[in-house]
């Protein structure tokens, strides 16, 4: 095993970018039937929210005094042109055809992009986050040799810190906006469902009614969240489907039956005779037109469930021209009637013919829980990557399928969730203000993500910065004009987004600063392989049977933890282990190249380090399952490194220094009773105090073709012989304080915020899976 070659392997798939390639290998390679199978589903996940946006869209553009119908048509024409080329420009050609480009692994989203320009350029602020040095061993395991151009805006980047902060606040405040539009959009979408029934039913009946309804819908919706995503969702993609047809059929009725020459409206001229015409007032319903773009960010969130082609297949095909017809055949409709009593009725189901009312209800309803579930899954899925790059605080997060990658489910998220979203649908109580709160969080994250594509554009593809301009003022102007017209509604609801991003942004930023510190304070406070080698083989304890494994954050040398440890009691485990479990901020981690194995000091101290790299989007193991994993790593680092390096590590100078490597397959470790061909074997008696759980008779099976010699041969006896005897998890319970002398603000962040986070939060997903029995944690205060 050439151990270079592993090791440059494993720096670019351990970062997460051999699975891209070879996700983009297959969907290249993948047939048109799959492909088209992969869009069909993809209508029941991705495009609920969009779908639905016809329900509200000229109901919130004309809703208050800022424009009325008048009978000359141009409002409602003008209108029409405006959502027929914010959906053009916005979703078809931004979204659809650019910004599902920019896959970090394969996985979208605004943490995708801000991971993606981290792994380009030094400035990530996450503990264990890739650079640019790694980018270039990628490449030259993809065999693209030659030197990256150093642009001036990565030399920027790299060099001032407080813009590296700027980058990560501004991802931050994406997701606390997609979060707060997980709030807002089940409540939009159920409300504007339901309120169809104004038309069927008397007013005095219908106003009691619609908010009951509306509030029972949205708790059924998210108490089945724990059912998951996929036992229901081959019900989504029928439910998506009849929808889109039923409002083009809809829309094409009306189309010829009142207005067939309204086509002509989808000129930009009519846009400028709106604005002519209305002025303040037509700027001012921007932020109602903006909602028939909700639920595009969801396209590029959702991109890991499906291939990049098959969500353009089916938005080109199907979606974008249902949608086009439906808007059209609204405004065809209410360009023959003038004869409302207000605006308010200015809506969806006024088009619908009276005889199709109730079965079209009934769709709307069932597309809106489809467009809502999606919305809420994006939003677990986004919790989920905060908390394994350290930006929000641990969180119990369920995996609802076995097969189905991504299907997760988060109590806590999804509870609280429920509650805000009940809050704002009883105080508002209407569609008007839920539209304003829902606008300005839908065009906040778009803007983000113009920002930092812009950045990728630059950054990851290499294209001149006149291209990342052109992109950035192009749709960041149409995005600020939007913007604006929402922003000015901040009293008329779209002060929920601006306080929620508030809230959760205060949250993650805490959090995010208190594990920098505890980070750095771990890094200050190591102690040095050299006071360990000072201490014997025997670190100067009596070494007792077991594998000890010490969880550190720690990627080298030695935690104070253990210091700590050795110095208050007598013993110690005769296998050592500190096992270092990372969270890399790329979507996946190749399971072959997860382990990085190291030996600390000579064979016989039997000290090894391991790291264990997951991606944002992978799943842990169960603790036996993991043990098992992890032990056959290690034999098979014995084995290997055996063949390659007599002394059991790297003299650098006069300091030495770990020498980790990739183990890609591990030596089978078999836990059935019988005659096994195995070169090693346990046969000693094991001591009943010294095991935690009973386990099975293991053995390991070494290659025949392997050339062990003896010396490897007897530590591989000695590991088997530990985990035999049992294994103890050793955790570090901190205690975070800030130091004497501290400035006011970091003393009541670090001593009362993040404390009182880190006591109602959970601890690392490895440490939920260890047994109690066998766990002892080491209590230490950090003065940060």
């Amino acid at each position: 095993m050439d151990l270079e070659a592993a090791g440059g392997a494993a720096a670019a798939a351990g970062h997460g970018k051999l699975d891209c390639f070879a996700l983009l290998q297959r969907w290249r390679g993948e047939s048109w039937r799959a492909t088209l199978l992969l869009a069909y589903q993809s209508l029941g996940v991705v495009y609920g929210d969009v779908a639905t946006s016809p329900l509200y869209v000229y109901k919130s553009a004309f809703a208050g005094d800022d424009i009325q119908h008048s009978a000359g048509n141009e409002e409602i024409y003008g209108v029409l042109s405006f959502v027929f080329w914010t959906l053009t420009l916005i979703t078809l050609l931004k979204y659809v055809l650019i910004v599902l480009r920019a896959d970090d692994g394969g996985e979208g989203g605004t943490f995708a992009l801000y991971s993606l320009i981290c792994r380009h350029v030094r400035a990530g602020l996450l503990p264990g986050g890739g650079t640019r040095d790694e980018l270039m061993e990628e490449d030259k395991a993809m065999g693209r040799h030659g030197e990256r151009p150093v642009s001036r805006v990565r030399a920027v980047l790299e060099k001032y810190r407080v813009l590296q902060r700027l980058l990560l606040l501004f991802a931050l405040l994406g997701t606390c906006m997609v979060i707060g539009d997980g709030v807002l959009t089940p409540a939009v979408s159920v409300f504007s469902a339901v309120s169809g029934l104004e038309l069927s039913m008397e007013k005095e009946q219908h106003k009691y009614i619609e908010l009951p309804v509306a509030c029972a819908i949205l708790v059924c919706l998210f108490a089945l969240q724990h059912y998951g995503t996929h036992k229901v969702g081959f019900l989504f993609a029928p439910i998506v489907c009849i929808w889109l047809l039923c409002i083009s059929a809809i829309g094409l009725y009306n189309i010829i039956h009142w207005d067939h020459r309204v086509y002509r409206a989808l000129s930009p001229y009519y846009m400028y005779q709106f604005l002519k015409k209305t002025q303040t007032g037509g700027w001012m319903s921007l932020g109602g037109i903006l909602l028939c773009v909700t639920g595009s960010e969801a396209m590029y969130a959702d991109l890991g469930h499906f291939s990049q082609s098959s969500i353009q297949i089916a938005f080109i095909s199907v979606v974008y021209p249902a949608l086009v017809l439906a808007y059209m055949g609204q405004a065809a409709f209410i360009s023959q009637h003038h004869n409302f009593e207000s605006s308010y009725h200015i809506g969806f189901y006024v088009s619908v013919p009276e005889s199709l009312r109730w079965p079209v209800l009934v769709i709307a309803i069932l597309a809106a829980v489809v467009g809502s579930q999606a919305i809420i899954t994006g939003t677990f899925s986004i919790i989920k990557q905060c908390s394994s790059l350290s930006c929000f605080p641990g969180v119990k997060i369920v995996h609802t399928s076995s097969t189905v990658h991504g299907q997760i489910y988060i109590p806590e998220i999804n509870w609280m969730l429920m509650v805000l979203c009940l809050a704002v649908t009883i105080g508002f109580r209407d569609t008007k203000h839920l539209a304003n709160a829902q606008g300005l969080a839908v065009i906040t994250v778009m803007l983000v993500t113009t920002c930092l594509m812009s950045l990728v554009i630059v950054l990851c593809w290499n294209k001149s910065i006149f291209l990342a301009l052109v992109f950035l003022l192009f749709f960041g102007t149409i995005e600020v004009l939007y913007f604006s017209a929402s922003l000015v509604k901040f009293h008329e609801g779209a002060w929920v987004p601006i306080t929620l991003s508030f809230i959760f942004m205060v949250v993650m930023c805490v959090w995010h600063y208190g594990t920098i510190k505890k980070y750095e304070f771990d890094v200050q406070n190591k102690v040095s392989v050299n006071w360990l080698l000072n201490l014997g083989p025997s670190l100067g304890i009596v070494r007792v049977r077991g594998i000890g494994l010490i969880h550190t954050e720690l990627m080298s040398g030695i935690p104070a933890i253990f210091s700590h440890f050795v110095t208050n009691l007598p013993a110690f485990h005769q296998v050592l282990v500190f096992l270092c479990v990372k969270s890399v901020p790329v979507p996946h981690v190749q399971p072959e190249e997860r382990f990085l194995v190291g030996r600390i000091g000579p064979k016989e101290y039997r000290l090894y380090r391991v790291i264990v790299r997951y991606g944002y989007r992978d799943v842990q193991k169960d603790d036996l399952e993991f043990e098992k994993e992890l032990v056959s790593n290690i034999a098979e680092f014995i084995r290997s490194i055996g063949e390659y390096d007599k002394n059991g590590f790297v003299e650098d100078t006069d300091k030495p220094s770990e020498k980790l490597s990739p183990v890609s397959t591990g030596i089978p470790l078999w836990e059935e009773d019988g005659d096994l061909d195995a070169s090693v074997s346990p046969h000693k008696e094991v001591d009943p105090q010294n095991i935690a759980p009973k386990r099975k008779k293991a053995r390991f099976m070494i290659p025949k073709s392997a050339q062990v010699d003896s010396e490897v041969r007897r530590e591989l006896q000695e590991l088997m012989d530990a985990r035999e005897a049992g294994m103890s998890f050793i955790l570090g319970h901190s205690y975070m304080k800030a130091k004497s002398g501290s400035s006011f603000i970091k003393r009541i962040v670090i001593n009362f915020f993040y404390e009182f986070l880190r006591k109602n939060s959970r601890g690392p997903a490895y440490a939920a899976n260890i047994p109690h029995a066998s766990t002892l944690e080491v209590g230490m205060v950090y003065q940060v």
